[in-house]
């Protein structure tokens, strides 16, 4: 197949599974929180992964496309294949929701790192043969709408505080 190199099977699988349920992105976000001292990150992180995971499973029962796998015999998939459908990629739209969020603030090589991890993750949906491209393109642009809709939650939420009075 065009787009499998047989040697890279154990990474793009490996990939796929630490991006199930966005557990790869809940543990980033721990050590992060601790390392940067933003106590508000975990938990906006973890709301980041429920959102986007939540919409993608959402959106799968309204476009009832079938996952590749079910569509046609070859190539077989490297991993279990979902049940549910295939439009949007819920590891792409954890994956990105997340990377957008944590990349807010942090020093370029981590920004570049985290987009990276992202971009793996979602690819490795279509190289297993669960997901096409346009799957997780769809995945990846819900998890930035899904960031970006939270940091706007969260600024507002923070500037809607009453100042606090010294003393």
């Amino acid at each position: 197949m065009l787009h499998r190199v047989g040697w890279l099977d154990w990474l793009f699988v490996g990939l796929s599974r630490i991006g199930t349920l966005g557990v790869v992105w809940v543990a980033i976000a721990l050590l992060a929180t601790i390392a940067w001292r933003r106590p508000t990150l975990f938990p906006l992180a973890v709301a980041a992964v429920a959102t986007a995971d939540l919409t993608a499973y959402g959106l799968k029962r309204l476009v009832p496309v079938d996952r590749p796998a079910v569509r046609y015999a070859e190539p077989p998939a490297l991993v279990r294949v979902p049940l549910d459908h295939s439009f949007p990629s819920g590891h792409a739209a954890t994956s990105f929701a997340c990377a957008v969020l944590l990349a807010a603030g942090a020093r370029r090589w981590v920004v570049v790192a985290l987009y990276g991890l992202a971009a793996a993750i979602a690819f490795s949906r279509v190289y297993v043969g669960v997901h096409y491209p346009i799957d997780v393109l769809g995945g990846a642009l819900l998890g930035v709408a899904v960031a970006t809709a939270l940091r706007w939650l969260a600024r507002a939420r923070r500037r809607s505080r009453p100042a606090r009075t010294p003393g």
